[in-house]
Order: C-alpha cells, then structure tokens, then sequence
C-alpha cells in the first residue's frame, strides 16, 4: 500500500473525530512515511509496518471516544464510549453486544420500576390520606413519603451501578488498545 492510499483510508475511518484530532493523527502518521524514507524503507514496508489504517482509525476513535467518557461524564459521552469499544472489532461485537444488552436491559427495567415506585408513592402520599387507611391518614403520608424515598435512593444506587458499568467498559477498551498497540506501533 502507498503512502498516500495509507493516508487516504486512515482519514476516511477517522471521519467524525473533530478537525484538529484527524490533523494531528495524519501528521503523527505522515511522519513516520518520512522516517522510514529517511531510513531506506519503501512506502509499502512502513505501510505494512504500521498495520491496517482502517484498524489503526478504528482504535484511534475508540481512544478518543474513552477520552471523552473521562472528561465529560454525562449519557451522550457514555453512549460514544460503548459504540467506540464495540467498533474495535466484530468479534467483540459478538461478544460484548449480548451482554451489554442484558445488562442495559436489567439497568432499564429497573429504572422503569424505580419510577414507577416512585409515583406509587406520591399517589400514596397525595390520595392515601382521603381514603381513611388502616392507621390513619399520618401512616398514608409516611407509607407515601418512604416509597418516594426507597424509589429515589435506588435511583441513586442504579446511577452509580451505570457509570460502573461504563468505566467498565473504558477499562476494557483501553485493556483491549493496549493489547493491540504493539502490534500497531512500527518496530524499531
């Protein structure tokens, strides 16, 4: 593969990624071209050398799609994250796809049933009283008042099980980059 067709399907599979990163990317990589012509190599042994570019672009937005979960920890960072980690590879997908569904699943049905323990409670707590419960209308206010309070804490204990979950994920990405990264750095 020539230096420019590298160059090409590495900047193809870095589309998306902001501006200056793919620059800086396809700087890093163009400098390696001209070390290796400094050195005596071909354009096709420093290709060979540095690996598949549509791997090394893969990887690449996995990293920054890592980087991103790291510094701004909110659901559209996570979302980038996951789909980063899954894009590494097909088998992965295999792999990770089924259980991160299970996971988001079991997360999901949870959190439906948080909320709507939750509403149950105000229900108990606004209606309850008017309806003359067994122990009188200050049960009905506290029987509400505790459900409101059981639903808010699960909710606070499933939000910290999610960012588990994907600081989870990162760790594997990054377990899986550095894995690779050998393989895909040239040799000396």
């Amino acid at each position: 593969m020539t230096r420019q067709a590298f160059i090409d399907r590495l900047r193809l599979g870095l589309s998306g990624l902001p501006p200056q990163a793919i620059a800086e990317t396809i700087a890093d990589y163009e400098t390696h071209f001209a070390e290796g012509a400094a050195a005596g190599r071909s354009e096709e042994e420093v290709a060979e050398a540095l690996g598949d570019p549509g791997r090394l672009a893969r990887e690449l937005r996995a990293e920054s799609g890592l980087k991103k979960w790291e510094e701004q920890r909110n659901p559209s960072a996570a979302a980038g994250a996951i789909f980063a980690v899954l894009g590494l590879g097909a088998i992965d997908v295999l792999i990770l796809l089924p259980m991160l569904m299970a996971i988001g699943g079991a997360l999901f049905g949870l959190v439906v049933g948080a909320v709507a323990v939750f509403f149950a409670g105000g229900v108990v707590f606004a209606v309850g009283p008017f309806f003359e419960p067994p122990g009188g209308a200050a049960t009905a206010l506290l029987a509400g008042i505790g459900l409101m309070a059981l639903a808010s804490s699960a909710g606070a204990l499933l939000t910290l099980v999610v960012i588990g979950s994907v600081n989870a994920l990162v760790w594997y990405g990054r377990l899986h980059y550095r894995l690779l990264k050998p393989a895909i750095e040239p040799q000396a």
